[in-house]
């Protein structure tokens, strides 16, 4: 094991060659004349572990050099003896209130110098042994998080995806949607109405759960949910279910928790709510403007164009100057205004998603259907 570094400093040659050769058996010795020298070395990449530190210096005195290191992140943890002929109560407590650890009166006594100095780095060495212990715990807690974190996305992006298999020509819908929404958000992180919603924890867990939009489909049958024809009222209404089965089903794995996950709970805010409509004649509960939830405002648009640009069973897909006209229409009818006035202004990185995951070859020509 390497031998400690001790640091003195002291303007005095006397002082300094005694200490050194008080010490040079047991430790390493590096010396400093001044505070400006001892303040360089404790920086340097090969730092002391204890400074014994002199007051009475020219220039900076010890009680400078003693703030300044403790003030520092990367020296604060050097501990720091003075080591000083100022005997007076009042000094001593201003070097200890400073942080040293120790304050020790000329002229030197060898054997308590040096039992100071031992006993000081034996729990310094523990000190570091401790923060680097919990350093490694903090990174294995990190990382702990991280997979716990990757689980949950991967779990919600499977329960999303179970509802897209009843649907062949979906493809990456979810893929699609999921990046619509955080677009979105990211141009409207800065608007008035959005700023304080719109933190990144909340961008990422509405990102996370956007997959979940159209879970309860699974409840809806085939014959309803894969018909190439037009829908009758009755098989409208049963379409429409789709989202109360969503959000009770996203309900059910949320009580199964002791925590309230943010995942979930947005999940089932855009399940149920995603097809409201901003005038109120939207489904299931008719809500108008701020009463539907942000997070369903943002899906509705995004999953509008989604649907608009996609080829279903029932339709080819539109181009995306149609789709992106069709919003603009939804202006304060279907849609938030200030969500499709953002909508308009990056249509074209709408488009580059569309492309980049696309299922199709876009700009086909389409005969109008079901959205």
């Amino acid at each position: 094991m390497d031998r400690a570094t001790v640091l003195i400093v002291d303007d005095t040659p006397d002082i300094i060659r005694l200490i050194n050769n008080l010490l040079k058996k047991e430790y390493k010795v590096k010396i400093a004349t001044n505070g400006s020298k001892a303040i360089n070395i404790a920086h340097s990449e090969t730092p002391p572990d204890l400074i014994l530190l002199d007051v009475l210096m020219p220039e900076m005195d010890g009680y400078e050099v003693c703030r300044q290191l403790q003030a520092d992140f990367k020296t604060q943890h050097i501990p720091i003896i003075f080591l000083t002929a100022k005997t007076g109560v009042a000094d001593e407590e201003k070097g200890l209130d400073l942080g040293a650890i120790d304050y020790i009166t000329k002229p030197i006594s060898p054997p308590i110098l040096l039992r100071r100095i031992k006993t000081h780095l034996e729990l310094k060495f523990i000190r570091d042994s401790l923060r680097e212990q919990n350093g490694i715990l903090e990174e294995k807690v990190a990382e702990r998080t991280l997979h716990l974190e990757e689980l949950q996305r991967a779990t919600v992006a499977a329960m999303g995806s179970l509802a897209e298999t009843r649907d062949p020509e979906t493809g990456n819908h979810i893929l699609r949607t999921q990046y619509y929404v955080k677009l979105l958000c990211e141009k409207l992180v800065d608007h008035p109405r959005f700023c304080q919603f719109l933190t990144p924890d909340t961008i990422n867990a509405m990102y996370t759960s956007a997959p979940l939009h159209d879970i309860g489909k699974v409840g809806i049958p085939d014959e309803i949910l894969l018909k190439e024809g037009e829908l009758t009222t009755d098989e409208f209404e049963k379409i429409k279910m789709h989202t109360v089965l969503g959000m009770d089903a996203i309900g059910t794995v949320e009580k199964t928790i002791s925590k309230e996950n943010p995942y979930l709970a947005f999940g089932k805010e855009i399940a149920i709510a995603h097809h409201e409509k901003w005038d109120g004649s939207g489904y299931p509960n008719g809500l108008t403007g701020d009463e539907i939830p942000i997070s369903a405002r943002l899906m509705a648009v995004a999953d509008v164009y989604d649907a608009l640009i996609s080829r279903r069973i029932y339709k080819r897909p539109f181009t995306h100057d149609e789709a992106t006209a069709i919003i603009a229409r939804g202006k304060g009818r279907h849609f938030d205004p200030d969500m499709v006035d953002a909508f308009l202004e990056h249509a074209h990185d709408f488009y580059a998603i569309a492309k980049q995951y696309t299922d199709h070859e876009p700009e086909l020509e389409i005969e109008r259907g079901r959205i």
